[in-house]
């Protein structure tokens, strides 16, 4: 059986060809359209993928979209919020004015040097207008309430609308290509818990979904066995943790569902105990479950950011993030007794998270989807309908993308009047260049599906020195907190990282941290938080050979198994796709040399020198 799956189209639109259970082919359309989170049908991702397969319409046989139909979208939403509103009524808020005096006294003034902030003590101040309306619309018991419910109900209505035009762009494009009548629909969260369990290896597993939206629900718990899932919980939309962090990440300043990392980075800079108690004030927690008191009101974070060190501020909703996810995963874990936790949902792209989940004491194996976010869905809901023969089977990798050949390449480099070599041993060569010191993007091989590089489209440089974190980001345009990430060979993952087993195949795809081991942090300085953490990408042999390769000569020359890896693309810009993009970037981003599949190109810079 051969399944079409598309992702929701109100942001990040993305196509995936599941034929029975194996992933053929999976790509976003801001790769093609280069415009970061593409929304709408993606047409140029289809095109891709069906040309890629070599497959026509007419060889679809479902057509798998992770949301309801509009009007049950509705219904779900519309029920939740009323019944919100009567929470936001009887919830007691009279302690806050307390907490946040307590939270005061906590405040020191810092001297540290943050790159990226003017100063640790930093906030995001407003005019004195607006923070005299954050303090009453986000904390004055009786206004807030008012506006809290305004909040809600006003994205009640953005969110018709937005479902009833999505819902007639995929009806009108799968018109034209004759697919309508193919089409099926699987609740959102559904597809989440399918894309984690299905590509997991586990044959039992719980299933944890976290996310801002979808069908009705903020997360959900379940658990998969021999293919079919039973829900235990659901956490109800407004409750929404993914909410809850989008609040803050805009409210310091960053865009919402894009710079959400940005605060995980942040957060390890601060001191969380200074709101820790004011944050946990707004949850009402139950048996596995919890509600967030005004969960709309997005003038309460504001308030904070201008009244609080922007890196507390970040420190304490990092925290309580961890402790409500905690207290719930920890309590179907020992309801259930099943050690073997699988992650899906935007929320769970917080790689500081997942570690802390891993941290449970019952958790013995995690693994958290590649493409975790709303992206991921079009698999999910593809595999839903299409699952594995056999439940034990994990994916290795996620090299899904386009691929292109050696001629194209060259066509490319020749057109661009760029020096180049094909050199015999070039992973040795490369090697070499790295170890001199030389910063080196790599091109080659199938595109990666999902937000991480992972080698196939990726900058690589030592980590050796830690000041290359702010040298490297501001020639590719960046402004970041958390220090590079590393790739690591698999079998040194012992030497570098602590409490890693039960999480190895997850830590294949950088969707998880781990506390780093001594030896990691005097050589890899560069890859290593501040907080002793790093995000790491294990990669094998048999995996991806020729980024293998590389890794493994630097550890000849230089003892050390692990360089820097980062996404291949300047700021604000998708991850490189075509070859085009790649020597646009690479020249652009003035990186010392460019691996092109088998070709290597110094930059003009060099040449001329």
């Amino acid at each position: 059986m051969i399944v079409l799956g598309i992702s929701p189209l109100d942001k990040d639109a993305t196509v995936s060809i599941v034929e029975d259970g194996k992933i053929l082919f999976a790509a976003g359309e801001e790769r093609f359209t280069r415009n970061k989170q593409q929304d709408g049908f993606p047409a140029f991702a289809l095109k891709q993928a069906l040309a890629y397969t070599q497959l026509t319409a007419d060889d679809i046989d479902i057509v798998a979209y992770p949301f309801l139909e509009a009007e049950q979208e509705k219904v779900l939403f519309t029920k939740n919020i009323a019944k919100e509103s009567q929470v936001i009524t009887q919830t007691d808020t009279s302690n806050l004015s307390s907490l946040l005096n307590q939270a005061e006294r906590k405040k020191s003034v810092r001297t540290d040097v943050i790159n990226g902030l003017k100063n640790a003590n930093e906030k995001h101040e407003k005019g004195v207008l607006k923070q005299i309306f954050y303090k009453l619309a986000g904390t004055n018991s009786w206004f807030s309430k008012i506006v809290a419910k305004h909040e809600s109900n006003k994205w009640a209505k953005e969110a018709e609308l937005s479902f009833s035009q999505w819902q007639d762009e995929l009806t009108s494009q799968l018109n034209k290509l004759g697919l309508s009548d193919k089409l099926r629909r699987v609740d959102h969260h559904l597809s989440h818990a399918a894309n984690s369990y299905f590509s997991s290896g586990f044959e039992q597993a719980l299933c944890i979904t976290i996310d801002g939206y979808g069908s009705g629900l903020a997360g959900s718990v379940s658990i998969a066995e021999n293919g079919k899932f039973k829900r235990l919980a659901e956490i109800d939309y407004p409750y929404s943790l993914g909410t809850f962090y989008e609040h803050v990440t805009s409210s310091l300043g960053f865009k919402p569902s894009r710079h959400e990392g940005k605060i995980v980075g942040l957060a390890a800079f601060g001191d969380p105990q200074v709101l820790t108690e004011v944050l946990l004030s707004r949850f009402i927690e139950s048996a596995g479950n919890f509600k967030i008191n005004q969960a709309n009101n997005i003038y309460f974070s504001r308030y904070l950011a201008s009244r609080f060190s922007k890196i507390d501020v970040a420190s304490a909703y990092q925290n309580v993030l961890e402790i409500v996810t905690q207290n719930m995963v920890a309590y179907w874990v020992k309801k259930t007794g099943i050690s073997n936790i699988v992650l899906s949902g935007g929320v769970t792209a917080n790689v500081k998270l997942n570690q802390r989940i891993f941290a449970i004491e019952q958790v013995k194996q995690i693994y958290v989807y590649p493409n975790m976010g709303d992206g991921g869905c079009a698999s999910g809901a593809a595999l839903f309908f299409s699952p594995p023969k056999t439940f034990t089977q994990s994916i290795s990798h996620c090299y899904f993308g386009p691929d292109y050949s050696t001629q194209e390449m060259e066509t490319e480099i020749i057109a661009n009047n760029l020096s180049y070599s094909k050199p015999e041993f070039l992973a040795k060569e490369v090697a070499e260049l790295i170890n001199q010191g030389n910063v080196i993007a790599r091109f080659s091989g199938r595109m990666e599906y999902g937000p991480r590089a992972l080698g196939n489209r990726t900058i690589m440089y030592h980590a050796k020195e830690v000041e290359v974190n702010q040298w490297l980001n501001k020639k590719l345009g960046r402004t970041e907190f958390m220090p590079f990430a590393p790739v690591t060979l698999f079998e040194a993952r012992e030497r570098c990282y602590l409490n890693i087993s039960g999480a190895e195949h997850t830590a294949e795809f950088m969707t998880i941290t781990f506390d780093c081991t001594e030896e990691m942090i005097q050589q890899c300085p560069a890859a290593v938080h501040v907080d002793g953490t790093a995000r790491p990408q294990l990669i094998k042999r048999e995996t991806n050979p020729g980024y293998y390769d590389i890794i493994k000569e630097y550890e000849k020359l230089s003892g050390i198994p692990s360089l820097i890896n980062t996404s291949f693309n300047m700021h604000e810009e998708p991850i490189v796709c075509s070859p085009q993009e790649a020597i646009k970037a690479f020249l652009h981003g003035e990186i010392d040399f460019l691996v092109l599949g088998d070709f290597l190109i110094k930059h003009p810079k060099i040449t001329e020198t």
